[in-house]
């Protein structure tokens, strides 16, 4: 916090938002003060482009009655206007009491890429550093009319995320910030990559161009008559099918994945989930307190099971496409039945 303290009848407190660790000396400056105070000591404020800052200003009445203000900013080079706002609680001040104003800076993201900074011949230095000056004049159009000013600096950098791995001593160097933001630009992409490599290698968000390389390492086959969609969900659970396949588990997972019901392992009641296999058979034949497993007599037919599909009136299913599914996924010697029944 910077304050800088006027004769009567008013108190300046400039307070910037975000302070840069190295303030450059630079020349040409015409702004200044009744110091005479060097650029090292004025308020500074770190501009980065496409990030919002603020300068705070608190002035405070020392006078006995009410004071009228005007404020107005004025930025040395050729920093627009479109970029700074200025917002106060109000004109007037009660004697012993302070208002607030905030001036609000963006720099637009393109500051450094956008053609319009460097145009050779006409503009071939690019301006980081501005020297701003802020007019407050009090009780204007009256005999008791004064006007003061306040200076402060803004100086736009790159943001260096690099510049936190350095010593603090290194940070008070302007140059090096900007030198940092070179290699930061060169192996941040590389190193952005690796970050997100999972995304990669992840069928579910894997570019789609790379879903042949990984069904290739699962050894799964791409089915063109599946949408894609489909065909990631498959995929990412292809090795569990794998592990299932032949039994009542297997089957369920595979037309759950495909069609998008649900598996229902909360229902216990096999005939009440949305995808029912069931093993039509009677009961087991009983002598005395013998049990003879699950022999059919009288009816039924051995290894033969029934699915039902219950998807909701707007859930389409393609029964050519599940009856292909089925035929992959149970025994050889099994027969099935299947039935969709709309909600």
């Amino acid at each position: 916090m910077v304050q800088s303290r006027f004769q009567a009848p008013i108190s300046i407190q400039l307070t910037p938002m975000r302070i840069p660790e190295a303030v450059p000396r630079a020349s040409g400056w015409t702004f200044m003060n009744s110091g005479g105070m060097d650029v090292a000591d004025r308020p500074g404020l770190l501009l980065h482009p496409d990030a919002p800052s603020e300068m705070m200003v608190q002035i405070q009445n020392l006078e006995r009655h009410t004071l009228q203000l005007n404020l107005d900013l004025r930025i040395e080079g050729e920093f627009p206007n479109e970029w700074f706002s200025i917002h106060t609680e109000g004109n007037e001040i009660a004697p012993g009491a302070q208002i607030d104003a905030v001036i609000y800076f963006h720099v637009p993201g393109s500051f450094f890429e956008g053609r319009e900074a460097i145009i050779p011949g006409i503009k071939d230095k690019l301006e980081l550093d501005f020297l701003s000056l802020l007019t407050i004049q009090i009780d204007p159009n009256t005999d008791r009319s004064h006007t003061y000013h306040e200076e402060f600096s803004l100086h736009i950098r790159p943001f260096s995320a690099y510049m936190d791995f350095l010593p603090v001593l290194y940070r008070e160097v302007d140059f090096i910030g900007r030198f940092m933001k070179i290699f930061e630009q060169a192996f941040q992409p590389i190193i952005d990559s690796f970050e997100v490599m999972w995304a990669n290698l992840d069928p579910l968000t894997a570019p789609e161009l790379l879903l042949p390389f990984l069904a290739h390492w699962v050894g799964w086959d791409l089915d063109p008559i599946l949408d894609l969609k489909q065909q990631r969900r498959l995929m990412r659970r292809a090795v569990e099918l794998y592990t299932w396949r032949g039994t009542r588990r297997g089957l369920r997972l595979y037309l759950h994945l495909y069609t998008g019901l649900p598996l229902d392992d909360d229902i216990p009641d096999e005939n009440a989930k949305h995808i029912s296999i069931t093993e039509p058979i009677g009961a087991s034949f009983v002598v005395g307190s013998a049990i003879i497993g699950e022999a059919i007599l009288g009816g039924g037919r051995a290894f033969h099971f029934a699915i039902q599909l219950r998807p909701d009136s707007s859930h389409q299913i393609d029964e050519r496409l599940v009856r292909k599914i089925i035929e992959q996924e149970k025994p050889a010697f099994c027969s099935y039945e299947l039935s969709v029944i709309r909600g």
